[in-house]
């Protein structure tokens, strides 16, 4: 029986719940930690070639699943099953960069209403709050040093040791997530020496050092009862099946994972019972009192199932399943499929497709796992401005600019694996805008595998941003070709024509892809510069606006938006934009002239007077500065605005000696 394993039962959460074995008066706290890009075979009393004591020593007092498999390999949604106890099919998010519904409930949630502490540690970019897991937790900490797109296990450690506590009552549920080992591989010593001929092990062992740590202090800290679940959220090919990193395959040196369990209820010893770490959501929940359905604890079998989508979603290729069912995977590559005995072929060399036959239950769940939309997968993608998705890049993510075509004739995944890095290091090099090493590499992709559309798209714009206009535009031509109707295409070639003379060209382009695509952030502000460049400034405030509040907007860019409203006499949301600029880089804000002349117009002279004093002399425009100054001086009441009347006149330019002379606030002062 597939049972809850199937995708239908899986992608519900059940909502009465079963009676736990756990006493809800006794309710342990529980850490969870997942370690990034850990493969089954790097960690463990039964690694090669590395000491991991502190994982080793919690398999020794634990249950070791020796057969847990991850729901996706990639961070954000092997995560995010964890964290619903759903396959992807099922919470829809498919690929890291994209942002889990808030109507998905979440496990801390469940805890936090169940009157737990929660808690959160994260070590990278990719499972930052914006992409929606934070839901729940009293601390979701993801800072990461400035400028970086992750942080050290130790670092993480260090955060989360300062949140225990001995508290007695309130059991915590703490998370804390590390990604030493994802690439690059750079250990600290004592690891680099020791692991120098294999530093993606330097970078397991370095991680397991702090998860002794971290261990020690929970049980220092943190009064019993307590549990402990240790996962991996995918591991790393390292060159199996042709793959360096993970994302694209689902052969076992990406989707087999560590998993071990300590805590109530939880019989030592090692089962090779193949299991999803989806079932940590249930676990936890059953530690918690709050259900024992689907639980780990009690080591049911479960026909595990797993997907590798970002190929398709990216490029267009065929989309993958995957089935383990006993000592049996099969993995499905749109028609084709592929089956391994992995017990007596660890390392899925030989193909049984021809000799075996899955059993009828097993293959129907493979072949009717659902295949996301490729519309309905690019619509819970978050908002990223250049800077967020250069960091997705930095980690070896691609960004996602375009949706790709379906194609029957799609290449599957596995005979694609020769482009896996060349993309990679392209779309890196696309978003850092360094276009004249990203166009050789592109135009190379694009030979290979000529109906990418996400790809031609790139290489159009990196040769438009490189002035090669002739280049760009032939390859606009093949991109039209390839998709007539595509939004994308008509995006990019907005933006082509937006860099040149012909730029009121991309207007009518621009406002075709927002009557179909209203949030689509690069169009919003494409066509907000142009209303600029137009004098149409309302509307390119509007159009400002709505691009603010799908992403973050820098200091310069709230002083810019500012500027705008200041110039058609937006008062009130001028002072705003100005002050949010203000708020989010004090040392640097340069425009407390401006944001005074703004105070004033408002009648809000105390804040007038504060910012004005706020404006240097070296400033180029402190005469008008003074004369501000003096006229707040008035308005106020203060006693030296005789002097400050004399100060603006003594430094009057020809802009404000005039002013000052028929200033008729001034009269009578002082005399």
């Amino acid at each position: 029986m597939l049972g809850a394993c199937c995708v239908g039962a899986c992608n519900r959460i059940q909502t009465q719940e079963s009676r736990s074995t756990t006493d809800a008066s006794a309710r342990p706290s529980i850490l969870l930690v997942t370690l990034d890009t850990t493969r089954a075979d790097a960690i463990g009393p039964e690694a090669v070639g590395i000491e991991t004591p502190a994982f080793n020593a919690l398999a020794a007092r634990g249950r070791r699943f020796r057969q847990a498999y991850a729901a996706v390999p990639e961070t954000l949604p092997s995560h995010t099953s964890m964290m619903t106890g759903l396959y992807p099919a099922g919470h829809g998010v498919h690929e890291n960069g994209r942002r889990l519904s808030d109507q998905t409930p979440l496990l801390a949630e469940r805890l936090r209403g169940a009157g737990y502490r929660t808690a959160a540690f994260v070590s990278t970019f990719t499972l930052a709050r914006r992409f929606g897991l934070a839901r729940g937790f009293d601390v979701y900490d993801d800072e990461l040093p400035a400028g970086a797109v992750e942080r050290s296990s130790r670092d993480t450690t260090d955060a989360a040791l300062a949140l225990l506590d001995r508290r007695v009552g309130t059991p915590l549920f703490l998370w804390v997530h590390y990604n030493d080992p994802h690439a690059p591989y750079e250990p600290p010593e004592p690891y680099r020496s020791r692991y120098a001929g294999h530093p993606y092990l330097g970078e397991v062992a370095t991680m397991d050092e702090q998860l002794g740590r971290l261990v020690a202090a929970f049980a220092r800290d943190v009064p019993e009862p307590r549990a402990i679940a240790v996962v991996a959220d995918h591991g790393e090919g390292l060159g199996d099946h042709g793959e360096p990193q993970h994302g694209y395959l689902l052969y076992q040196s990406t989707v087999h994972v560590p998993l071990v369990l300590v805590g109530p209820g939880v019989a030592a010893g090692t089962t090779d019972t193949q299991v999803s770490t989806r079932r940590i959501f249930f676990t936890v929940l059953d530690w918690a009192g709050l259900g024992a359905a689907h639980s780990l604890r009690a080591g049911d079998p479960d026909p595990v199932l797993a997907e590798a989508m970002k190929p398709f979603l990216e490029f267009g290729w065929q989309p993958q399943t995957m089935i383990v069912d006993r000592i049996r995977k099969a993995i499905l590559a749109g028609k084709v499929q592929e089956i391994y005995d992995f017990a007596a072929d660890p390392g899925e060399t030989y193909d049984l497709q021809a000799t075996v036959i899955l059993p009828p239950a097993v293959r129907t769940a493979l072949w009717d796992y659902p295949v996301p939309s490729l519309a309905a997968a690019a619509q819970n993608a978050p908002p990223l401005n250049a800077e967020d998705r250069q960091k997705l890049a930095s980690l070896g993510y691609v960004s996602g600019g375009a949706t790709p075509l379906v194609r029957k004739d799609a290449p599957r995944p596995a005979d694609m694996t020769k482009l896996f890095e060349p993309i990679g290091e392209a779309d890196g090099l696309f978003v850092a805008g360094r276009y004249a090493k990203a166009a050789p590499l592109l135009a190379k992709i694009l030979s290979d595998d000529p109906h990418n559309l996400g790809v031609a798209l790139q290489l159009a714009a990196s040769y438009s941003a490189l002035g090669q206009d002739a280049q760009a535009e032939a390859t606009f031509r093949k991109a039209a070709v390839m998709a007539p109707d595509s939004p994308d295409v008509r995006l990019y070639l907005a933006l082509h024509y937006a860099r040149g003379p012909d730029w009121a060209q991309a207007a009518p382009l621009l406002e075709q892809v927002l009557a179909s695509a209203p949030d689509r952030l690069p169009a919003l502000e494409a066509l907000a510069t142009i209303r600029e460049r137009q004098g149409r400034a309302p509307d390119a405030i509007a159009l400002w606006q709505r691009a603010f509040a799908l992403r973050s907007p820098s200091a310069p860019e709230l002083a810019h938006l500012g500027d705008l409203e200041m110039g058609v006499g937006a008062t009130d949301p001028a002072i705003t934009a100005f002050e949010r600029a203000r708020a989010l880089d004090p040392h640097g804000f340069r425009r407390d002239l401006d944001l005074g002349v703004l105070y004033l117009a408002a009648r809000r002279f105390a804040d007038a007077r504060d910012a004005l004093d706020r404006v240097p002399a070296s400033d180029p425009r402190y005469p008008t500065a003074l004369f501000k100054r003096a006229q707040v001086s008035v308005l106020l009441h203060e006693p030296d605005a005789a002097a400050r009347i004399a100060a603006a006149r003594a430094h009057a330019d020809a802009a404000t000696r005039p002013l000052i002379a028929r200033e008729k606030l001034f009269e009578g002062v002082g005399r």
